[in-house]
């Protein structure tokens, strides 16, 4: 069978390579609302996630389980090897392999094998959504550098890739004839709807709460967005802040909270299901307050920016590519000129003199947030699998 065949002779099977739980992870919508848009494109999609139990369907998508036992790198042989096992007896039936970088040594000797035997193979499509903010730890130090590695080897033996922005294409050096189209994050509207219903914006005296849902990491600067609430709060004005998720700052930050009363609050990681609870009590919505300095920051398409939006909440936000070229001129931002504690509380200044005028700038971002649906996503993702099998097959 040709290749492009496999568009014209029926319903194209996407094998997407997860590796998480799909259960815990806050940014789990990018695999489970893009795989049932694509469903509901005309693929069939099957996700290859890690938890105990066997396989189910979430919604028309089929999920396989396989084992990740939480030892480190064992965890990452254990998964690859059964999912390659499992791949050795259904491979005839899929026609393309989504993965991302930290999959992509895994299933190098997959793609071998499947190219030496000579008959029909999936593609093997390497996407990728964010990276490694260099130095730290040691083992974040030995992750960058395996990422390097995994790109680098990519641009040779993948058949395509895909990555979240042109920037990030850019910045990891995709080469352009491997580069098979980009597709950003998205947002399911309806999902966070009922957060715009079930708000009550705040009375004259009240606190504004705002919400930061995400990865707690120093490079998000979180530490000084809490310095800085302190700081607006010691001036007269009443702010809260809610911290949701985890991550190595999460000790620091939980540190820092327990003198504040509660003013400053840390939440561990929810399901995603239970962000827009969150986020519906929430009056402003707290991007990650990265330095402008760092490329890797610039490349990125905010999931978590998308869900503020469509909950209707007006956006905190330093100034970066990703976050201008969603919000563009949009008048429901409040940006922050440099992402230290100064900085911050200088925006929040702002913010405290706009309280009157937040319901208004929560009902603008709302209205944004249709231009960043997850079905505008999964058909660019689309577009771009069928692009790169069609140009392939040639």
């Amino acid at each position: 069978m040709k290749t492009d065949d496999r568009l014209a002779s029926g319903v194209p099977h996407l094998l997407w390579v997860y590796g998480e739980s799909l259960n815990r992870k806050l940014d789990a919508a990018t695999w489970l609302e893009t795989s049932n848009r694509l469903c509901e494109l005309g693929w069939r999609v099957t996700l290859a996630a890690a938890a105990p139990t066997s396989h189910r369907r979430i919604g028309q998508v089929e999920v396989r389980y396989f084992p990740k036992p939480p030892v480190y790198l064992l965890r990452h042989v254990v998964f690859h090897l059964t999912l390659a096992w499992y791949l050795m007896h259904y491979w005839s039936d899929v026609d393309v392999i989504l993965f991302h970088p930290a999959s992509a040594f895994w299933l190098l000797p997959l793609f071998i094998f499947t190219s030496l035997i000579g008959s029909r193979r999936p593609w093997f499509v390497m996407d990728t959504r964010d990276l490694n903010p260099p130095g730290g730890t040691l083992k974040n130090r030995v992750r960058v550098q395996f990422y390097r590695l995994m790109h680098s080897l990519a641009s040779y033996w993948t058949d395509g890739q895909t990555a979240i922005t042109q920037r990030m294409a850019d910045l990891v050096k995709i080469p352009p004839q491997k580069l098979w189209g980009v597709w950003p994050s998205g947002v399911n509207p309806q999902e966070f709807a009922p957060a715009q219903r079930r708000r009550r914006w705040p009375a004259d005296g009240e606190p504004i709460h705002l919400v930061y849902v995400g990865v707690l990491l120093p490079e998000r600067n979180l530490l000084p967005l809490s310095e800085a609430v302190e700081a607006a709060n010691a001036e007269g004005m009443s702010f809260t802040l809610s911290l949701v998720g985890g991550g190595a700052e999460r000790a620091k930050l939980e540190g820092f909270a327990r003198g504040t009363g509660e003013r400053v609050r840390v939440v561990p990681p929810v399901p995603h299901d239970e962000v827009v609870d969150w986020l519906a009590k929430a009056h402003v919505g707290v991007t990650s307050m990265f330095d402008a300095d760092q490329a890797i920051f610039q490349a990125s398409s905010p999931i978590k920016l998308f869900e503020y939006l469509a909950a209707g909440l007006p956006i905190l936000a330093p100034h970066l590519a990703c976050y201008g070229d969603v919000i563009g001129d949009g008048e429901f931002a409040i940006w922050v000129d440099y992402p230290d504690a100064a900085g911050i509380l200088a925006s929040l200044r702002q913010v405290w003199q706009m309280r009157d005028t937040l319901e208004g700038m929560g009902a603008l971002a709302a209205g944004a947030a249709q231009a960043w649906t997850w079905t505008a996503s999964a058909e660019k993702l689309k577009r771009a699998l069928e692009r790169g099998i069609r140009a392939h097959a040639q």
